[in-house]
């Protein structure tokens, strides 16, 4: 505003002639420069208003399972690089695949400002491979979690369904915002590899449990689905076949296009120029995806899992009947 601008002017002058006269001006002018530094870091982010939207980038990732039959690929020699992966990105909020408890360990220790939800898929405690949901914990407030089991019955734990050749399991996060209110509620699985069958009514069970969750929720689907765009259980999800419920994949509505390849899964084969898209990351209603990607970085030669990462950055709507 004019008034503004008129004070920021008579500063100005001011600091100048404080700083012509003063014996301490230097240290006057840099302590104003980093003032400045303060408050213009603290400043909203331009478009996105606080209390009415806010922006929040979402991950997902398989960072394969740790075996030593990857050899130099095994997870002891990668995993700086996949903390450095979500940290560098800046996700707020990620869904992971294929991640044993000593391997969690690890990321807690190399990321300690986030927080996870998640139980290994084998007992419900501890044993087999997690689908844990990590969020920034200075962010986001966990409201509450679960686990279900991708099988004619959800609640009995370990158990396999239909033809998988695993237990699968989808974890979910109802998270809040703790600057807007938003809730953001994040459902994170990985879809069996083996069973066709087992896909399909993974794909439905997955969109009956996201359609009785609270409608406020800002819904985000993550995971390595273990298939393409034009697989039956993604036709599924995404409303293209008889489902009435559907979601919307968020490379194929981002605001801008697509970064990065075209592929998720690379075998650790840096020099792999094609392959399948099975890792996605879907959103529900009111949802506007800004941009969306695939992270096929190497590092010296390297690529930093089996799989690279895919993320998309969103817009959470304004929570409403709050005031805000």
């Amino acid at each position: 505003t004019a008034l503004t601008g008129e004070i920021d002017w008579n500063m100005n002058v001011a600091m100048k002639w404080f700083i012509r006269f003063s014996s301490i001006g230097r240290l006057v002018s840099a302590s104003a420069g980093l003032c400045a530094l303060f408050f213009s870091a603290c400043a909203p982010r331009p478009g996105f208003p606080t209390g009415e939207a806010s922006a929040c980038r979402i991950m997902t990732f398989n960072i394969r399972m740790n075996t030593p039959r990857d050899g130099e690929n095994a997870w002891p020699f990668r995993k700086e690089m996949a903390a450095g992966t979500i940290d560098f990105f800046g996700a707020d909020a990620a869904g992971l695949q294929e991640v044993l408890v000593s391997q969690l360990r690890d990321l807690e220790a190399l990321l300690p400002e986030y927080g996870w939800v998640g139980v290994g898929r084998d007992d419900g405690r501890e044993a087999g491979e997690y689908c844990p949901i990590f969020f920034l914990k200075e962010r986001f407030r966990l409201l509450e979690s679960g686990t279900f089991w991708l099988s004619e019955d959800p609640e009995t734990a370990g158990l396999k369904g239909w033809d998988a050749a695993c237990a699968r399991v989808v974890t979910r996060a109802r998270l809040e915002d703790r600057e807007s209110g938003a809730v953001l509620a994040v459902y994170n699985t990985h879809f069996d590899h083996v069973g066709e069958t087992a896909r399909r009514e993974s794909a439905r069970l997955l969109l009956r449990t996201i359609a009785a969750a609270p409608p406020g929720d800002a819904v985000v689907v993550t995971g390595d689905f273990n298939c393409t765009s034009e697989a039956i259980p993604y036709l599924i999800l995404t409303g293209q076949s008889k489902e009435r419920q559907f979601l919307r994949d968020a490379r194929s509505v981002s605001l801008r296009p697509p970064y990065g390849s075209t592929f998720s899964f690379n075998g650790f084969e840096a020099g792999r120029t094609e392959g399948p898209l099975i890792d996605h990351i879907f959103v529900g209603p009111g949802v506007t995806v800004l941009r969306s990607g695939v992270l096929s970085d190497r590092w010296d030669g390297r690529v930093v899992s089996d799989h690279f990462p895919v993320v998309a950055e969103i817009r959470l709507p304004a929570p409403k009947g709050e005031g805000r």
